[in-house]
């Protein structure tokens, strides 16, 4: 009778490990294309985002390509090579902005890209078109602007709290709006099967823009994290907190990462949060700001937040 109680409670375990171990599966999976804004051209905003399990990714922002996802080879991310996962893993390109240090490796790269769409706002869309692809700066490789169009890049506006569906991938993409000193950004909120990645490009804080952008973003995305659903936040840190207010440039430092985290604890609930990763994207070199700023952040996080770096060309998991 003793041997079969302990079958039975050994069985007990090992079912229950099983379902602890389905619970903690990744859902995501995220390649870091470039983590830095700023003067370092080989390593400017740009993160791939497929369902965990998948080679479809999305683009969101594209300030580094062929160099991110070179070192990604390196690191047998991918098999193939940079230009074979350029024109064949990444379905679409979701843009924040049209700021050069997102945008500069998809206009270099897109002689060698294929037929797909890029979404941002109509501002950063125009931007595109009749500045960028334009037979003065660069071949026209969209749908729009300056004749011969070459018609490789569809340019498609995602207005604020669309969804779209993403050909060629399993993911659904909803686009909020930030404020980033003179110019409109955008949040993307990605959501594959009912699980949910938020990115978001450039942005100051509500207090410093005089905006209520973020706040509104923080209202829609709470119940996801009040329901576990939402798994990471990707947000910059440009400055360190010595940066003044006045010379932020739509920009956050860790003291205003924390004001924000506050307002989004509030509404979500502090326990809930901690299970989020909170990536921290867009640190401008030199080198020893961005140490200050990593070292600001782990030292005020009152809140416990799975804080995440990332580093070019090594996957990230959610």
């Amino acid at each position: 009778m003793q041997i079969a109680n302990y079958k039975k409670i050994f069985l007990t375990l090992g079912l229950l490990s099983g379902l602890c171990s389905y619970a903690q599966r990744p859902v995501f999976r995220a390649i870091p294309l470039g983590v830095k804004g700023g003067i370092d051209e080989s390593n400017l905003s740009a993160y791939l985002v497929a369902p965990a399990g998948s080679d479809n990714f999305i683009c969101l922002d594209a300030g580094t390509l062929h160099y991110g996802l070179q070192i990604a080879v390196n690191n047998h991310v991918f098999a193939g090579p940079p230009e074979q996962v350029l024109k064949n893993n990444i379905k679409a390109y979701f843009i924040s902005h049209a700021h050069l240090d997102h945008v500069s490796g998809l206009i270099i790269n897109s002689p060698d890209d294929g037929n797909k769409t890029i979404y941002s706002n109509t501002e950063c869309l125009k931007t595109l078109s009749t500045k960028y692809f334009t037979w003065d700066s660069w071949a026209n490789f969209t749908t729009d602007g300056d004749k011969p169009r070459l018609n490789k890049y569809t340019l498609q506006p995602i207005t604020s709290g669309e969804t779209v569906n993403v050909a060629g991938t399993e993911m659904q993409v909803q686009a909020f709006p930030l404020s980033h000193s003179n110019l409109e950004s955008t949040a993307f909120l990605v959501n594959s099967s009912g699980n949910y990645l938020l990115y978001l490009g450039d942005t100051g804080a509500d207090e410093v823009e005089k905006s209520h952008n973020l706040d509104k973003l923080w209202q829609a995305v709470a119940p996801l994290i009040k329901a576990q659903k939402l798994k990471a936040i990707f947000i910059e840190v440009s400055f360190p907190n010595e940066q003044p207010s006045t010379s932020l440039f739509g920009h956050l430092t860790p003291d205003w990462l924390m004001t924000e985290m506050e307002k989004l604890s509030t509404l979500s609930g502090a326990t809930a949060l901690k299970n989020v990763s909170v990536v921290i994207t867009h640190v401008k070199p030199p080198e020893a700001n961005i140490s200050k700023i990593k070292q600001q952040l782990r030292a005020e996080n009152k809140l416990q937040l799975k804080l995440v770096f990332p580093e070019q060309g090594h996957p990230l998991l959610f």
